[in-house]
């Protein structure tokens, strides 16, 4: 679990919040998972937006809490808990009702999450090549404080920070590239071919009971599915089991975009289809 130490934090404010508190955005995709996983589950919890869209998450305030600039955050009586994976497997010790992670999930649930996240530049560069479009470069002041904040934190943050920093320099520079989308897309299928084998005999990733794995995924499929990802042909039994996600409002009302997405994404993919680099072009 990656918790950062209260030596490490700067932003001394949140050692005295009670309760359980969570720093996120709206349209941050780990953000969604943990707010869909926090509606299923009950947990009263109270809201703190950071925009990344205008750069709040490299603020002296917000990098004073969590060095790498990502989002969410959990904090609970004076511990800091980063990554969304590590805090759904933090509350579910906790708050064990109604049962997301079941006893027998336990030894296997920690290694499917780890293989979920192992994809998130994948899922990065779909995003950014078909539903941002340039909303997703970075501000040069803002990266450029991102990249001089002074922290204390460990070798692998410090790691882990200047991998964001060079991704983002490298999208200003080269965009996503179709061979980057090429292999990315290839990660993805590697899993859903499993997936799609396994649902034809089960309602859930897992087995008949929904379990914090199907949350995970369901927001990679999510972008996936608007980025226009053929699963309907493809994979007809993950396409089945995301639709029945989606129609439940614990997941719909923590992905449903605000208009202005809308027109974005459509710029998005429809200069993607006229440059002949559709996601339907790239999948194996």
């Amino acid at each position: 679990m990656v918790e950062i130490p209260s030596k490490q934090i700067k932003t001394k404010e949140i050692l005295d919040w009670q309760g359980i508190h969570l720093i996120h955005f709206s349209g941050s995709s780990c953000s969604q998972k943990l707010r869909i996983y926090l509606n299923f589950k009950g947990i009263k919890w109270q809201s703190h937006s950071v925009n990344i869209a205008t750069g709040q998450n490299y603020s002296n305030w917000f990098l004073g809490i969590n060095p790498r600039g990502l989002l969410p955050v959990l904090v609970d009586g004076g511990r800091v808990i980063i990554e969304s994976n590590d805090i759904i497997q933090y509350l579910e010790n906790k708050f064990p009702q109604p049962t997301l992670i079941s006893e027998d999930q336990q030894s296997s649930m920690s290694g499917a999450l780890q293989n979920e996240d192992d994809l998130h530049i994948d899922i990065r560069n779909v995003a950014y090549k078909y539903m941002f479009g340039g909303l997703g470069a970075k501000k040069p002041e803002n990266l450029k404080r991102f990249e001089n904040y002074k922290t204390d934190a460990d070798k692998i943050t410090l790691k882990h920070k200047q991998e964001e920093v060079d991704f983002y320099k490298n999208f200003k520079k080269n965009g996503i590239t179709d061979e980057a989308i090429k292999k990315s897309l290839a990660n993805f299928e590697k899993h859903y071919k499993i997936f799609d084998q396994q649902l034809q005999n089960q309602k859930f990733l897992l087995g008949d009971h929904l379990s914090a794995l199907d949350i995970a995924w369901f927001i990679y499929t999510y972008r996936l599915t608007i980025s226009e990802f053929p699963f309907k042909q493809k994979y007809p039994n993950v396409y089945k089991w995301y639709n029945l996600l989606y129609a439940r409002n614990e997941f719909y009302k923590e992905v449903k975009p605000p208009f202005i997405f809308y027109l974005v994404r459509k710029i998005s993919l429809l200069k993607a289809h006229l440059s002949k680099t559709a996601i339907h072009n790239f999948v194996s």
